[in-house]
């Protein structure tokens, strides 16, 4: 049995669709104080400092440390760090966050240039599910998870080729109108599928944001899957953020965690501490 008939399985039971939205796979790790130098943080004497605009408009440098596992735990951020009552999960929990409603075979009818535009947006519905979207990352790499009722929020930190990162970066940028709308088929259950573009706070070297709307029958009753999706690159180092589920709308939590979630990622990268995390979200 392949990897994604097992999952199928999960994810189509009842109890699973019952809770609703996000995709997810996750492996908590628990800040414990230490700096980022202490966390394992080494500078990287072949590291080009990048300049890019800091959210007020200055020019700041990209860090230049190399990301270790445990300096990814502590760039993670917490329930503190993003808008409204999340919670964060444990690892066996968050492992399991894979939506039955990103399953399916992309309609290649759909598209004038079939093959290419029907790729990406296949492309785009399976690393949705496999929690993948800036591919595989070629070095450290961690993972948290957060629920608010019915929706879901995953976080990860991860390094990769900064190649291969910058190019997933410009696939994201298109898919807004390659694949503004189309349909996929489940076991001849149809899906509606439809892909925005959103804006994200001007942070990191570059960054994409993307709102991802899944319409469909689950369990017998029309449902609608909206994730909101980020990725910031710093670096050779990216942050992804997806959240939602059926309740939708989650563009808030999302650029708070990516608002934040980038300065974590930078004071690590240049050895420095992370700041505590802000109290003023109620």
């Amino acid at each position: 049995m392949t990897r994604r008939t097992v999952r199928l399985a999960h994810v189509l039971s009842s109890t699973a669709l019952a809770a609703g939205a996000l995709l997810a796979t996750a492996a908590c790790a628990q800040e414990d104080g230490r700096d980022a130098g202490a966390a394992g943080i080494s500078a990287s004497p072949a590291a080009a400092r990048q300049q890019t605009e800091s959210p007020t408009g200055s020019p700041t440098g990209s860090p230049t440390g190399t990301l270790t596992e445990s300096g990814a735990e502590t760039a993670l951020i917490t329930a503190a760090d993003i808008e409204d009552d999340w919670t964060q999960v444990k690892d066996t929990e968050a492992e399991n966050w894979h939506d039955g409603l990103l399953i399916g075979k992309v309609d290649v009818s759909d598209f004038v240039s079939a093959k290419t535009d029907a790729a990406d947006c296949q492309r785009l519905m399976d690393s949705l599910f496999d929690d993948d979207l800036l591919g595989k990352p070629s070095g450290a790499n961690a993972l948290r998870g957060f629920t608010e009722d019915d929706s879901r929020l995953l976080y990860q930190v991860a390094a990769y080729d900064r190649t291969d990162v910058q190019d997933s970066l410009n696939w994201m940028a298109e898919l807004p109108q390659e694949c503004d709308q189309f349909t996929m088929t489940e076991n001849g259950e149809k899906r509606t599928v439809q892909v925005t573009e959103s804006s994200l706070p001007s942070v990191g070297d570059a960054r994409e944001g993307l709102r991802v709307t899944v319409r469909g029958p689950v369990d017998g009753t029309d449902a609608t899957l909206t994730l909101d999706v980020a990725a910031v690159r710093v670096g050779d180092n990216a942050i992804t953020v997806t959240a939602g589920g059926l309740d939708g709308d989650e563009d808030d939590s999302v650029r708070s965690a990516v608002q934040l979630g980038t300065q974590r990622l930078q004071d690590v990268l240049a050895g420095r501490s992370p700041a505590a995390s802000p109290s003023q979200f109620d």
